[in-house]
């Protein structure tokens, strides 16, 4: 029967090192933000290959594969022995279509007309693995959020576009940089827009008899 947080009972031991398998400035912020010290290793994958790898999954698989080839890909090397690694990965689903990152300006001008006042669903992935006491292992659990549009100009789109912020980002949008000035509504919760729900992390970490509120230093009174 898998744990509940009210359920622990306090870790034992030195707290493990979180380790972040994410080049991704957010996830680093969320994480800072949220009280949780970690480190980051990011990881070698090939994202592409491993997408192309599985056909046949549906945008929410695909998160939540690329967010578990991270995670084991990093637990995998010397340094992540005895830390808990997390990977998290973001795929926006749009007609029916997963939508990575753009990479050019010409997909993501393309891209933005297509979402401008429409709606679609961000899926976060996140993959935790164990390293500690020398036994490996995983869990992985899946976060998604609708995301809906207000309606972009062209002018609007080329300004977004040309500061190259969507460029590197799941769907073409941020909600925590400029692209949030596009955003009408978000349907859940907006970490997961982000790209990590810190809500879904402390459920991981609870799997792993570990409170998120094991990572919070105490405030210092003076």
């Amino acid at each position: 029967m898998t744990s509940t947080p009210s359920s622990l009972s306090p870790s034992p031991g030195p707290l493990a090192p979180l380790i972040l398998a994410s080049k991704s400035p957010a996830r680093t912020k969320l994480l800072a933000e949220a009280g949780i010290p970690h480190r980051i290793v990011v990881s070698a994958i090939d994202e592409n290959a491993i997408t192309a790898q599985h056909p046949e999954a549906s945008p929410a698989e695909i998160a939540l594969l690329l967010a578990r080839s991270k995670a084991e890909a990093v637990a995998s090397l010397p340094e992540a022995d005895g830390a808990l690694v997390l990977g998290c990965d973001s795929v926006f689903e749009f007609d029916g279509h997963a939508l990575g990152k753009p990479y050019t300006p010409d997909v993501a001008v393309e891209r933005l007309r297509a979402m401008s006042g429409r709606a679609g669903v961000l899926h976060t992935g996140h993959w935790l693995v164990d390293c500690r006491d020398g036994v490996v292992s995983s869990e992985g659990e899946l976060a998604s959020a609708g995301v809906e549009f207000t309606e972009m100009a062209d002018d609007e789109i080329a300004a977004y576009v040309a500061t190259g912020e969507p460029l590197h980002c799941a769907g073409s949008f941020t909600i925590d940089g400029l692209g949030g000035a596009f955003l009408a509504r978000v349907d859940g919760d907006p970490h997961t827009v982000v790209g990590l729900s810190v809500s879904t992390l402390r459920l991981l970490l609870s799997r792993a008899k570990v409170r998120i509120t094991d990572f919070w230093a105490p405030a210092v009174v003076r």
